[in-house]
Protein backbone atom coordinates (compact mmCIF):
# COMPACT_ATOMS: atom_id res chain seq x y z
CA UNK A 1 0.00 0.00 0.00
CA UNK A 2 2.99 2.34 0.40
CA UNK A 3 3.11 2.89 -3.38
CA UNK A 4 -0.54 4.02 -3.41
CA UNK A 5 -0.02 6.18 -0.31
CA UNK A 6 2.94 7.85 -1.98
CA UNK A 7 0.96 8.49 -5.17
CA UNK A 8 -1.96 9.98 -3.24
CA UNK A 9 0.39 12.26 -1.29
CA UNK A 10 1.98 13.33 -4.55
CA UNK A 11 -1.11 13.77 -6.75
CA UNK A 12 -4.10 14.41 -4.46
CA UNK A 13 -2.97 15.25 -0.90
CA UNK A 14 -6.13 17.31 -0.26
CA UNK A 15 -8.57 14.57 -1.26
CA UNK A 16 -10.30 13.39 -4.42
CA UNK A 17 -13.04 15.12 -6.39
CA UNK A 18 -16.26 13.14 -7.02
CA UNK A 19 -18.15 13.71 -10.27
CA UNK A 20 -21.51 12.41 -11.59
CA UNK A 21 -21.08 9.40 -13.85
CA UNK A 22 -22.39 11.32 -16.88
CA UNK A 23 -19.44 13.74 -16.59
CA UNK A 24 -16.73 11.08 -16.58
CA UNK A 25 -18.37 8.53 -18.91
CA UNK A 26 -19.95 8.21 -22.33
CA UNK A 27 -23.42 6.65 -22.11
CA UNK A 28 -23.61 4.30 -25.13
CA UNK A 29 -27.16 2.99 -24.67
CA UNK A 30 -28.26 4.11 -28.14
CA UNK A 31 -26.77 1.04 -29.87
CA UNK A 32 -28.15 -1.60 -27.57
CA UNK A 33 -31.07 -3.74 -28.75
CA UNK A 34 -32.65 -7.10 -27.96
CA UNK A 35 -32.04 -10.20 -30.03
CA UNK A 36 -35.25 -12.21 -30.22
CA UNK A 37 -34.69 -15.93 -29.77
CA UNK A 38 -36.28 -16.67 -33.14
CA UNK A 39 -33.88 -14.29 -34.92
CA UNK A 40 -30.65 -15.18 -33.16
CA UNK A 41 -27.84 -16.55 -35.29
CA UNK A 42 -25.34 -18.62 -33.33
CA UNK A 43 -21.87 -17.11 -33.31
CA UNK A 44 -18.93 -16.18 -31.10
CA UNK A 45 -20.03 -12.74 -29.89
CA UNK A 46 -21.18 -12.63 -26.23
CA UNK A 47 -24.75 -11.38 -25.91
CA UNK A 48 -25.16 -9.50 -22.60
CA UNK A 49 -28.30 -9.00 -20.57
CA UNK A 50 -28.91 -7.78 -17.02
CA UNK A 51 -27.20 -10.79 -15.48
CA UNK A 52 -24.10 -11.32 -17.60
CA UNK A 53 -23.82 -13.34 -20.83
CA UNK A 54 -27.14 -14.75 -22.09
CA UNK A 55 -25.95 -16.36 -25.30
CA UNK A 56 -23.33 -16.23 -28.08
CA UNK A 57 -24.53 -14.71 -31.35
CA UNK A 58 -23.38 -13.41 -34.72
CA UNK A 59 -22.71 -9.69 -35.19
CA UNK A 60 -22.19 -7.04 -32.50
CA UNK A 61 -23.47 -3.70 -31.21
CA UNK A 62 -20.26 -2.43 -29.58
CA UNK A 63 -16.53 -3.03 -29.79
CA UNK A 64 -13.91 -2.04 -27.23
CA UNK A 65 -13.64 -1.70 -23.46
CA UNK A 66 -16.98 -0.97 -21.79
CA UNK A 67 -18.62 -1.36 -18.41
CA UNK A 68 -22.12 -2.85 -18.36
CA UNK A 69 -24.50 -2.02 -15.51
CA UNK A 70 -27.73 -3.96 -15.00
CA UNK A 71 -30.78 -1.81 -15.71
CA UNK A 72 -33.32 -4.20 -14.20
CA UNK A 73 -33.81 -7.68 -12.85
CA UNK A 74 -30.54 -8.07 -10.96
CA UNK A 75 -30.93 -11.10 -8.69
CA UNK A 76 -28.64 -9.90 -5.89
CA UNK A 77 -29.01 -6.28 -4.80
CA UNK A 78 -25.99 -6.53 -2.49
CA UNK A 79 -23.76 -7.68 -5.37
CA UNK A 80 -25.24 -5.72 -8.23
CA UNK A 81 -24.53 -7.05 -11.73
CA UNK A 82 -21.56 -5.18 -13.25
CA UNK A 83 -19.69 -6.61 -16.25
CA UNK A 84 -16.46 -5.63 -18.01
CA UNK A 85 -16.05 -6.20 -21.75
CA UNK A 86 -13.00 -6.21 -23.98
CA UNK A 87 -13.73 -6.68 -27.67
CA UNK A 88 -16.95 -7.19 -29.64
CA UNK A 89 -20.23 -7.78 -27.81
CA UNK A 90 -23.99 -7.49 -28.21
CA UNK A 91 -25.94 -5.57 -25.57
CA UNK A 92 -29.67 -5.87 -25.00
CA UNK A 93 -31.92 -3.20 -23.52
CA UNK A 94 -31.68 -4.51 -19.93
CA UNK A 95 -28.20 -3.10 -19.34
CA UNK A 96 -26.61 0.33 -19.40
CA UNK A 97 -23.49 0.55 -21.58
CA UNK A 98 -20.91 3.08 -20.41
CA UNK A 99 -17.31 3.91 -21.29
CA UNK A 100 -14.84 6.08 -19.39
CA UNK A 101 -13.82 9.41 -20.92
CA UNK A 102 -10.30 10.85 -20.94
CA UNK A 103 -8.44 10.79 -17.61
CA UNK A 104 -10.65 7.96 -16.34
CA UNK A 105 -9.41 4.37 -16.53
CA UNK A 106 -12.21 2.03 -17.68
CA UNK A 107 -10.95 -0.81 -15.50
CA UNK A 108 -10.80 1.51 -12.45
CA UNK A 109 -14.41 2.50 -13.17
CA UNK A 110 -15.39 -1.20 -13.29
CA UNK A 111 -13.75 -1.98 -9.94
CA UNK A 112 -15.31 1.03 -8.28
CA UNK A 113 -18.81 0.18 -9.50
CA UNK A 114 -18.37 -3.49 -8.45
CA UNK A 115 -17.59 -2.26 -4.95
CA UNK A 116 -20.30 0.36 -4.49
CA UNK A 117 -23.76 0.13 -2.92
CA UNK A 118 -26.42 0.57 -5.62
CA UNK A 119 -29.45 0.36 -3.32
CA UNK A 120 -29.94 4.15 -2.93
CA UNK A 121 -30.24 4.47 -6.73
CA UNK A 122 -32.66 1.58 -7.35
CA UNK A 123 -36.44 1.40 -7.60
CA UNK A 124 -38.88 -1.43 -8.20
CA UNK A 125 -38.61 -3.50 -5.00
CA UNK A 126 -37.35 -7.07 -5.45
CA UNK A 127 -37.05 -6.64 -9.21
CA UNK A 128 -34.53 -3.83 -9.06
CA UNK A 129 -34.53 -1.10 -11.69
CA UNK A 130 -31.79 1.43 -12.30
CA UNK A 131 -33.19 4.13 -14.58
CA UNK A 132 -30.85 6.21 -16.71
CA UNK A 133 -31.89 9.35 -14.81
CA UNK A 134 -30.71 7.75 -11.55
CA UNK A 135 -27.61 6.15 -13.02
CA UNK A 136 -26.17 9.41 -14.36
CA UNK A 137 -26.30 10.86 -10.81
CA UNK A 138 -24.00 8.19 -9.34
CA UNK A 139 -20.90 9.96 -7.95
CA UNK A 140 -17.57 8.56 -9.13
CA UNK A 141 -14.21 9.40 -7.46
CA UNK A 142 -11.83 11.05 -9.90
CA UNK A 143 -8.26 10.53 -8.67
CA UNK A 144 -5.38 11.29 -11.07
CA UNK A 145 -4.63 8.61 -13.67
CA UNK A 146 -1.41 7.35 -12.01
CA UNK A 147 -3.43 6.55 -8.87
CA UNK A 148 -6.17 4.84 -10.88
CA UNK A 149 -3.66 2.77 -12.83
CA UNK A 150 -1.81 1.60 -9.74
CA UNK A 151 -5.10 0.55 -8.12
CA UNK A 152 -6.05 -1.38 -11.27
CA UNK A 153 -2.64 -3.11 -11.31
CA UNK A 154 -3.08 -4.30 -7.72
CA UNK A 155 -6.68 -5.45 -8.11
CA UNK A 156 -5.97 -7.19 -11.42
CA UNK A 157 -3.27 -9.24 -9.68
CA UNK A 158 -5.77 -10.36 -7.03
CA UNK A 159 -8.34 -11.17 -9.72
CA UNK A 160 -5.86 -13.32 -11.70
CA UNK A 161 -4.71 -15.15 -8.56
CA UNK A 162 -8.29 -15.94 -7.57
CA UNK A 163 -9.07 -17.16 -11.11
CA UNK A 164 -6.00 -19.42 -11.01
CA UNK A 165 -7.03 -20.91 -7.66
CA UNK A 166 -10.61 -21.44 -8.84
CA UNK A 167 -9.38 -23.18 -12.01
CA UNK A 168 -7.25 -25.50 -9.89
CA UNK A 169 -10.20 -26.18 -7.59
CA UNK A 170 -12.41 -26.96 -10.60
CA UNK A 171 -9.81 -29.44 -11.85
CA UNK A 172 -9.69 -31.07 -8.40
CA UNK A 173 -13.49 -31.28 -8.33
CA UNK A 174 -13.54 -33.02 -11.71
CA UNK A 175 -10.90 -35.43 -10.44
CA UNK A 176 -12.93 -36.01 -7.28
CA UNK A 177 -16.09 -36.69 -9.31
CA UNK A 178 -14.19 -39.23 -11.42
CA UNK A 179 -12.85 -41.09 -8.39
CA UNK A 180 -16.20 -40.91 -6.61
CA UNK A 181 -17.99 -42.49 -9.57
CA UNK A 182 -15.25 -45.07 -10.14
CA UNK A 183 -15.03 -46.06 -6.49
CA UNK A 184 -18.75 -46.53 -6.04
CA UNK A 185 -19.20 -48.57 -9.19
CA UNK A 186 -15.98 -50.60 -8.87
CA UNK A 187 -16.69 -51.63 -5.27
CA UNK A 188 -20.17 -52.80 -6.26
CA UNK A 189 -18.71 -54.64 -9.29
CA UNK A 190 -16.16 -56.31 -6.99
CA UNK A 191 -18.95 -57.55 -4.75
CA UNK A 192 -20.86 -58.92 -7.74
CA UNK A 193 -17.73 -60.73 -9.00
CA UNK A 194 -17.10 -62.15 -5.55
CA UNK A 195 -20.62 -63.15 -4.57
CA UNK A 196 -22.56 -63.09 -7.84
CA UNK A 197 -25.33 -60.64 -8.68
CA UNK A 198 -27.51 -62.22 -6.00
CA UNK A 199 -24.91 -61.15 -3.41
CA UNK A 200 -25.77 -57.46 -3.77
CA UNK A 201 -29.25 -56.38 -2.79
CA UNK A 202 -31.07 -53.83 -4.97
CA UNK A 203 -34.18 -51.85 -4.18
CA UNK A 204 -35.83 -48.58 -5.21
CA UNK A 205 -35.24 -45.36 -3.35
CA UNK A 206 -38.93 -45.30 -2.41
CA UNK A 207 -38.52 -48.81 -0.96
CA UNK A 208 -36.09 -47.71 1.74
CA UNK A 209 -36.81 -43.99 2.20
CA UNK A 210 -39.67 -41.53 2.59
CA UNK A 211 -39.72 -38.75 0.01
CA UNK A 212 -41.55 -35.43 0.48
CA UNK A 213 -41.50 -31.81 -0.65
CA UNK A 214 -41.36 -28.48 1.12
CA UNK A 215 -43.83 -25.63 1.26
CA UNK A 216 -44.29 -22.36 -0.59
CA UNK A 217 -42.31 -19.53 1.00
CA UNK A 218 -42.13 -16.11 -0.63
CA UNK A 219 -39.39 -13.54 -0.08
CA UNK A 220 -41.96 -11.48 1.83
CA UNK A 221 -42.53 -14.44 4.17
CA UNK A 222 -38.78 -14.72 4.74
CA UNK A 223 -38.50 -11.01 5.51
CA UNK A 224 -41.44 -11.09 7.92
CA UNK A 225 -40.10 -14.16 9.75
CA UNK A 226 -36.37 -13.48 9.66
CA UNK A 227 -34.23 -15.69 11.90
CA UNK A 228 -31.18 -17.96 11.85
CA UNK A 229 -32.64 -21.30 10.63
CA UNK A 230 -31.81 -21.89 6.93
CA UNK A 231 -34.43 -22.35 4.22
CA UNK A 232 -33.21 -24.41 1.25
CA UNK A 233 -34.64 -23.99 -2.23
CA UNK A 234 -33.78 -24.75 -5.86
CA UNK A 235 -30.44 -22.98 -6.20
CA UNK A 236 -27.06 -24.61 -5.63
CA UNK A 237 -25.06 -21.49 -4.76
CA UNK A 238 -24.40 -20.87 -1.06
CA UNK A 239 -25.22 -24.51 -0.27
CA UNK A 240 -28.77 -23.98 -1.55
CA UNK A 241 -29.74 -21.39 1.08
CA UNK A 242 -32.73 -19.29 -0.03
CA UNK A 243 -32.96 -17.34 3.22
CA UNK A 244 -33.23 -17.78 6.98
CA UNK A 245 -36.31 -17.74 9.25
CA UNK A 246 -37.09 -17.99 12.97
CA UNK A 247 -38.68 -21.48 12.89
CA UNK A 248 -37.76 -24.84 11.33
CA UNK A 249 -39.69 -27.77 9.82
CA UNK A 250 -36.96 -30.44 9.97
CA UNK A 251 -34.56 -31.48 12.71
CA UNK A 252 -32.06 -34.25 12.00
CA UNK A 253 -30.03 -35.78 9.18
CA UNK A 254 -31.58 -35.83 5.70
CA UNK A 255 -30.84 -35.60 1.99
CA UNK A 256 -32.46 -32.76 0.05
CA UNK A 257 -32.67 -32.42 -3.72
CA UNK A 258 -33.72 -29.77 -6.21
CA UNK A 259 -36.99 -30.71 -7.90
CA UNK A 260 -37.39 -27.89 -10.46
CA UNK A 261 -35.35 -25.61 -12.68
CA UNK A 262 -31.82 -25.51 -14.03
CA UNK A 263 -30.41 -27.29 -10.95
CA UNK A 264 -32.96 -30.11 -10.88
CA UNK A 265 -31.40 -33.33 -9.60
CA UNK A 266 -28.76 -31.64 -7.43
CA UNK A 267 -28.51 -33.37 -4.04
CA UNK A 268 -27.29 -32.15 -0.64
CA UNK A 269 -26.44 -33.92 2.61
CA UNK A 270 -27.93 -32.12 5.62
CA UNK A 271 -26.15 -33.48 8.68
CA UNK A 272 -27.95 -33.02 12.01
CA UNK A 273 -29.54 -29.69 11.04
CA UNK A 274 -32.61 -27.65 11.90
CA UNK A 275 -33.96 -26.26 8.61
CA UNK A 276 -36.91 -25.87 6.23
CA UNK A 277 -37.32 -26.36 2.48
CA UNK A 278 -39.45 -24.70 -0.17
CA UNK A 279 -41.83 -26.34 -2.61
CA UNK A 280 -39.08 -26.69 -5.26
CA UNK A 281 -36.96 -28.78 -2.95
CA UNK A 282 -37.41 -32.43 -1.93
CA UNK A 283 -36.58 -34.24 1.30
CA UNK A 284 -35.33 -37.84 1.75
CA UNK A 285 -35.69 -39.53 5.14
CA UNK A 286 -33.95 -42.86 5.80
CA UNK A 287 -36.42 -45.56 6.91
CA UNK A 288 -33.80 -48.34 7.00
CA UNK A 289 -30.60 -47.16 8.73
CA UNK A 290 -29.69 -50.79 9.49
CA UNK A 291 -29.58 -51.50 5.73
CA UNK A 292 -28.21 -48.32 4.20
CA UNK A 293 -26.09 -45.38 5.27
CA UNK A 294 -27.68 -42.05 4.37
CA UNK A 295 -24.24 -40.63 3.54
CA UNK A 296 -23.57 -43.57 1.20
CA UNK A 297 -26.97 -42.94 -0.39
CA UNK A 298 -26.07 -39.26 -0.83
CA UNK A 299 -22.88 -40.14 -2.70
CA UNK A 300 -24.79 -42.62 -4.86
CA UNK A 301 -27.52 -40.12 -5.75
CA UNK A 302 -24.84 -37.52 -6.55
CA UNK A 303 -23.95 -39.56 -9.63
CA UNK A 304 -27.34 -41.04 -10.55
CA UNK A 305 -30.08 -38.50 -9.82
CA UNK A 306 -29.27 -36.12 -12.71
CA UNK A 307 -29.90 -38.88 -15.27
CA UNK A 308 -33.57 -39.05 -14.13
CA UNK A 309 -34.28 -35.34 -14.73
CA UNK A 310 -37.02 -34.67 -17.30
CA UNK A 311 -36.21 -31.57 -19.35
CA UNK A 312 -39.35 -31.31 -21.47
CA UNK A 313 -41.36 -28.06 -21.84
CA UNK A 314 -38.24 -26.00 -21.03
CA UNK A 315 -38.43 -26.58 -17.27
CA UNK A 316 -36.25 -29.45 -15.98
CA UNK A 317 -37.92 -31.48 -13.22
CA UNK A 318 -37.19 -34.39 -10.94
CA UNK A 319 -40.32 -35.01 -8.90
CA UNK A 320 -40.83 -37.44 -6.02
CA UNK A 321 -42.70 -40.01 -8.15
CA UNK A 322 -39.67 -40.35 -10.46
CA UNK A 323 -37.04 -39.99 -7.73
CA UNK A 324 -38.64 -42.85 -5.80
CA UNK A 325 -38.07 -45.26 -8.73
CA UNK A 326 -34.26 -44.87 -8.79
CA UNK A 327 -32.68 -48.31 -8.36
CA UNK A 328 -30.32 -48.45 -5.38
CA UNK A 329 -27.63 -51.13 -4.74
CA UNK A 330 -27.25 -51.99 -1.06
CA UNK A 331 -23.83 -53.52 -0.32
CA UNK A 332 -23.08 -54.63 3.25
CA UNK A 333 -22.88 -51.78 5.79
CA UNK A 334 -19.09 -52.20 6.32
CA UNK A 335 -18.54 -51.74 2.58
CA UNK A 336 -20.76 -48.66 2.58
CA UNK A 337 -18.82 -47.20 5.52
CA UNK A 338 -15.49 -47.88 3.79
CA UNK A 339 -16.66 -46.04 0.66
CA UNK A 340 -18.01 -43.12 2.72
CA UNK A 341 -14.72 -42.77 4.63
CA UNK A 342 -12.69 -42.56 1.42
CA UNK A 343 -15.08 -40.16 -0.31
CA UNK A 344 -15.35 -37.94 2.77
CA UNK A 345 -11.58 -37.37 2.56
CA UNK A 346 -11.82 -36.43 -1.13
CA UNK A 347 -14.84 -34.24 -0.45
CA UNK A 348 -13.04 -32.36 2.34
CA UNK A 349 -10.12 -31.68 0.02
CA UNK A 350 -12.23 -29.92 -2.62
CA UNK A 351 -15.31 -28.69 -0.76
CA UNK A 352 -14.48 -28.06 2.90
CA UNK A 353 -14.19 -24.29 3.31
CA UNK A 354 -12.09 -24.76 6.47
CA UNK A 355 -9.23 -26.57 4.73
CA UNK A 356 -7.42 -27.15 1.43
CA UNK A 357 -8.04 -25.07 -1.68
CA UNK A 358 -11.48 -23.75 -0.62
CA UNK A 359 -9.92 -22.32 2.55
CA UNK A 360 -7.14 -20.69 0.53
CA UNK A 361 -9.65 -19.19 -1.91
CA UNK A 362 -11.73 -17.87 1.01
CA UNK A 363 -8.63 -16.32 2.59
CA UNK A 364 -7.60 -14.72 -0.71
CA UNK A 365 -11.11 -13.32 -1.22
CA UNK A 366 -11.10 -11.75 2.24
CA UNK A 367 -7.67 -10.28 1.56
CA UNK A 368 -8.86 -9.01 -1.83
CA UNK A 369 -12.01 -7.47 -0.32
CA UNK A 370 -9.93 -5.73 2.36
CA UNK A 371 -7.55 -4.17 -0.15
CA UNK A 372 -10.33 -3.43 -2.65
CA UNK A 373 -12.35 -1.54 -0.01
CA UNK A 374 -9.28 0.34 1.15
CA UNK A 375 -8.06 1.17 -2.35
CA UNK A 376 -11.46 2.37 -3.55
CA UNK A 377 -12.32 4.55 -0.56
CA UNK A 378 -11.22 8.15 -1.01
CA UNK A 379 -11.37 11.26 1.11
CA UNK A 380 -13.48 13.76 -0.80
CA UNK A 381 -11.82 17.06 -1.59
CA UNK A 382 -13.35 20.08 0.12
Amino acid sequence: MSRIDDLIKEHCPDGVEYKPIEEVCVIANNKRKPVKSSLRVAGETPYYGANSIQDYVDGYTHEGNYVLIAEDGSANLDDYSIQYTDGKFWANNHIHVIQAKDKMNNRFLFYYLKNMNFRPFLSGGERAKLTKSKMIEIPIPFPPLPVQQEIVTILDKFTKLEAKLEAELEARQRQYAYYRNSLLMSRIDDLIKKHGSEGVEYTTLGGICTLSRGRVMSKDYLRNNAGHYPVYSSQTANNGVFGKINIYDQDGTFITWTTDGANAGSVFYRDNEKFSITNVCGLISNNSPERISLKFLYYLLSITAKSYVYSGMGNPKLMSNVMSTIKIPIPPIPVQQEIVTILDKFDALVNDISSGLPAEITARRKQYEYYRNRLLTFREAA
